[in-house]
């Protein structure tokens, strides 16, 4: 590569002038109305496909309008928008699906299934390229599938509000200023609205109980949703209970009986359409123990077990911030964090490039990897020191093994963290920091 001498007054003027050219005008390319576009992705852990299932419009964009073009975490999936003329890449969206962890199971190496994937962008003023990606567990692009989409096409079908009864939960500014966080019923019957209603402000309660979210609370605005199910509770398939809901939801996702998930995507966005959200938490009227969350995508959480709260909050941190497991066992069907890649997930590593994740944070005298400080074990905790012990040693960093359920060759920042177990407090620094990156890069223009 040649390279060319610049004058010492060209480089101070370089970092604004490359802003300036990367910022996008949201008007420029964009109206205030959402473009939703439906898929299925379907396949085995041997071969994947991305088909177009059609393309719904709504009034409002609740969505970012700044960082239009940029990519905070890579996903296991990215949807890229391009300007059809120009080729302009005008807005990024990255993903992931449970169809993406369905095919690490070994149930996909045998049998083939479709899913349903639903994005929301906003609705492009001229025609637009849409491509989107699934990646593999090394970042790389596994099947990608591409498409024109003219705003004048007549397919496109207008949606209004279902009109459901809502509640605003918190409203702290306009939809362009803050994150905007549906919360919608699941298992309530018409008779529960009450109920429901005191469920959702104990979530909304619940989030911001915890810090970093308790400091950011002036960038949220949550709304809580009411559509009423035939059946009060979700299906739990492992008690043989099997209940016409909503949202369609149900434990036993992989045959993991506190797995709480919902395939029904297209039914779930249909019941949200023409609401202001960006994020969804479904909150299902049951004591039974279990969640889900998947980044971009959704949060899954149960109202009446005795770790409502931080169930909530750790499934959040899955869906919001893109955080991964940071907990252990080694019994999955196969690695999904190998050797020679390392994670997109903003708090685990392989070291492969540690430099890009938390190696700011800790002192030169921390050793990588870090051995373990003499703490008591959470399972056997029963007096306040030892709990205290416990919850201090979310806030010391350093690089210790075994997160992403693997116990070896995969590293956490902390010892105990909200993304590991339910009985401490606090998000360890690093998860703290990236819930923060991904609020600034929702609200900052």
């Amino acid at each position: 590569m040649r390279f060319h001498r610049v004058t010492l007054g060209v480089l101070f003027l370089l970092p604004s002038l490359f802003s300036a050219l990367k910022a996008q005008d949201f008007s420029t390319y964009f109206l205030d109305k959402t473009l939703r576009l439906d898929f299925v992705f379907a396949g085995n852990s041997a071969e994947q496909h991305i088909f177009y299932a059609g393309a719904k419009k709504y009034e409002g964009w609740a969505g970012r309008r700044g960082h239009l073009s940029d990519i905070l975490l890579r996903g296991n999936g990215q949807l890229l928008v391009r300007d059809h003329t120009s080729q302009q890449l005008i807005y990024t969206h990255t993903f992931s699906t449970l169809f993406q962890e369905w095919v690490a199971t070994e149930e996909a190496t045998r049998s083939s299934q479709s899913f349903e994937a639903t994005f929301q962008i906003p609705f492009p003023k001229e025609p637009v390229d849409i491509t989107v990606s699934l990646l593999d567990i090394h970042g790389k692009e596994k099947t990608t599938y591409s498409q024109t989409i003219d705003p004048s096409d007549i397919l496109i079908r207008p949606v209004e509000s279902r009109k459901l009864l809502s509640n605003q939960l918190l409203r702290q500014g306009s939809v362009q200023e803050c994150v905007d966080v549906v919360i919608i019923s699941e298992g309530y019957k018409e008779d529960e609205y009450v109920k429901f209603s005191k469920d959702a402000e104990r979530a909304c309660e619940a989030l911001f109980a915890h810090e970093p979210f308790k400091s950011l609370r002036t960038r949220f605005n949550i709304q809580a949703v009411f559509a009423p199910s035939q059946d009060s509770g979700p299906s739990i398939p492992h008690d043989n209970i099997w209940h016409e809901t909503a949202c369609q939801s149900h434990f036993d996702t992989f045959y993991t009986d506190r797995y709480l998930t919902t395939s029904s995507l297209f039914q779930l966005h249909d019941l949200l359409a023409g609401l202001p959200y960006e994020h969804i938490i479904v909150l299902a009227n049951t004591g039974t123990y279990g969640g889900g969350g998947i980044y971009n995508q959704l949060t899954l959480t149960t109202s009446d077990h005795r770790t409502f709260s931080q169930v909530l909050v750790h499934e959040f941190g899955h869906a919001y911030a893109g955080l991964a497991d940071e907990y252990f066992y080694d019994d999955q069907f196969s690695s999904i964090y190998p050797a020679d890649t390392e994670p997109w997930e903003p708090n685990l590593t392989t070291l492969v490039d540690f430099k890009s994740k938390w190696a700011d944070l800790l002192s030169e005298a921390t050793p990588v990897p870090t051995p373990p400080s003499d703490i008591p074990d959470y399972r056997t905790a029963k007096t306040k020191k030892e709990w205290k012990a416990i919850n201090e040693s979310v806030h010391r960093i350093g690089v210790f093994e075994g997160g992403g359920y693997q116990s070896k060759g995969v590293f956490r920042p902390a010892q105990e963290c909200r993304m590991k177990i339910n009985e401490v407090t606090d998000f360890c620094p690093v998860c703290t920091r990236a819930i923060r990156r991904v609020t600034d890069f929702y609200t900052e223009k």
